[in-house]
């Protein structure tokens, strides 16, 4: 099967780069994969033969790396990336919190907006680094350096944004029409608009099933989620025009790395005076896990299209003869569809009670209390709820201490840290796999955005409660099945290798400054750089 991302590539292809300069690498790339989990890479390694296998064959993979924190979501997690901070230190706690001393009505804030724009809500919003309180890479090295060049792209905008920073030259990622930019463009790049093109006329065709490998077609068992939705043996048919299938499917990386290839060749990164960056979030594999989980046919089908696009991408990248340095890593893991796991075996694997949401527990809890109106604010059945901010103060503790007990009552509830106990803990270092849950809950506290006590589900327990088309599984607990992330190094000199060590994605900057000799100031990250992919001098 040819690659659909070498057709989209070449369709939107600008002029072939020229030889560029020699040692340190003068183009870092850093590829997140949305919802790879160290599970999920695990489970295929033996079956890639194209850009993944290039990868582990060449460079240092983490088998056992971690996004540390609890909140695993896709926000938090890029936050992670290129900063070297945890959460607590980006202040993206999650991808959405509530602020409710915000201006506008819709006090839930999402992590990539700007919501003092007049007329915004977190649904309808205008696209932003506002929220992230740190310096990505790409900010340090124009920081250093003002000719240095930080380009970002991705599937999604909260993943471009917090890979690329605010100092960005380029940022592009799809809006859900077209690939759209938070930066004032008069004349977007030819490669941007070949892209859009392909784009545009592949969003309106119609999409045939996919041809299914041997390899996938052991994975076609069909599971029932509801009487509407059944996953496991889906093929990616697509109607033209489908917005939501157009997301969930294979190409829409092929897409996102052709666009990645096509800045790089006509801004001839990496070619430049100074060094350059480009981060590519890729995130086709987390609306699929969303959709399907991940242990059927449909993931497989991704897993190797995404192995195959690498591989392009990787020759293409060697063309531009420039030096460069690669590293790709995840934003989260992700759970399986409850159905088949509990098929398999697990019989830990429930869905979450609706009644957990803080809009249910506080019509609960109302009454008892004499209290009129919300009682409780939050996204989701765990994770940061909030004491909704019209009770009085003299009763606050009496509600704080009513739904803290309420919540550890419940049989799906594994622990509640109040907002008190979590800020007495300093955040954690060391090995990530040796966390207990209130460190890593505290990873991702901030205590001006983070709410009035936190939630943890017991392991296993999806956070699903209701699931249907588009979302049948996902991620966001403390387990490790959420945080282990595969961690992926590869540059000159360095000595291939599979660390049996625990690594953090917080590690990844201080390792990619070594390589370039970017100068960090002590104390101003929270990794380390790790001796067994750099120098580290």
């Amino acid at each position: 099967m040819r690659s659909f991302f070498l057709l989209a590539a070449a369709l939107a292809a600008s002029p072939a780069a020229a030889q560029g300069p020699a040692k340190p690498p003068r183009l870092i790339v850093a590829i997140s994969v949305d919802q790879l989990s160290a599970d999920l890479f695990a489970a295929y390694r033996p079956h890639f033969i194209g850009g993944f296998k290039q990868l582990a064959e060449r460079g240092v993979v983490f088998a056992n790396g971690y996004q540390s924190h609890a909140a695993t979501e896709t926000c938090p997690g890029h936050s992670t990336l290129l900063t070297g901070r945890h959460p607590a230190a980006t202040g993206i706690v999650a991808n959405n919190w509530i602020d409710q001393g915000a201006a506008r009505e819709d006090k839930n804030i999402y992590c990539s907006e700007d919501e003092r724009v007049a007329g915004s809500t977190s649904k309808a919003y205008t696209v932003s680094p506002e929220h992230l309180r740190v310096s990505t890479l790409g900010d340090r090295l124009k920081a250093a350096d003002p000719r240095s060049r930080n380009v970002a792209v991705s599937g999604k905008d909260r993943a471009a944004v917090m890979m690329g920073g605010r100092a960005v030259d380029q940022r592009w990622y799809w809006d859900g029409k077209t690939w759209a930019s938070d930066r004032p463009v008069t004349n977007p790049p030819r490669s941007v608009l070949g892209v859009r093109g392909f784009s545009d006329q592949w969003f309106g065709s119609t999409q045939e099933p996919l041809e299914v490998p041997a390899l996938c077609q052991a994975r076609a068992t069909p599971y029932q989620v509801t009487p509407t939705v059944t996953v496991g043996n889906g093929r990616f048919a697509r109607a033209a025009g489908d917005a939501r299938a157009f997301r969930t499917m294979p190409q829409f990386d092929s897409l996102t790395l052709a666009l990645g290839m096509s800045l790089i060749r006509e801004m001839k990164l990496g070619q430049g005076p100074a060094t350059d960056v480009i981060s590519i979030g890729l995130s086709a594999t987390d609306y699929i896990g969303h959709s399907f989980g991940w242990g059927g046919q449909e993931m497989c089908l991704q897993m190797l299209n995404l192995d195959r696009d690498l591989e392009g991408f990787l020759i293409q990248l060697e063309q531009q003869k420039v030096d460069y340095a690669l590293v790709l890593s995840a934003d989260h893991g992700g759970q399986d569809a409850v159905e088949r796991l509990r098929t398999g075996g697990d019989t830990g694997a429930v869905r979450a009670d609706p009644l957990l949401s803080p809009a249910e527990m506080g019509k609960l809890m109302a009454p008892q209390l004499g209290l009129s109106g919300a009682v409780l604010r939050g996204d989701g059945v765990s994770g940061d709820f909030w004491l909704d901010r019209a009770i009085p103060a003299k009763d606050r503790p009496r509600v704080l201490a009513e739904a803290v007990r309420r919540y550890k009552a419940h049989p799906q509830v594994e622990t509640v840290f109040t907002a008190a106990e979590i800020g007495r803990v300093p955040i954690p270092s060391g090995d990530p796999s040796r966390w207990g849950l209130l460190q890593r809950v505290r990873a991702s506290f901030d205590p001006a955005r983070s709410g009035d006590f936190y939630v943890v589900l017991k392991q296993g327990v999806s956070t699903v409660a209701r699931p249907g088309p588009g979302y049948v599984a996902s991620h966001g607990t403390v387990w490790d099945y959420d945080r282990r992330v595969p961690i992926l190094f590869m540059a000159p000199g360095v000595r291939p290798a599979t660390p049996a060590a625990a690594a953090d994605t917080v590690d990844i900057l201080p390792t990619v400054a070594s390589w370039i000799g970017l100068k960090l100031a002590p104390g101003s990250v929270d990794g380390v750089c790790r001796s067994e992919a750099a120098s580290c001098r």
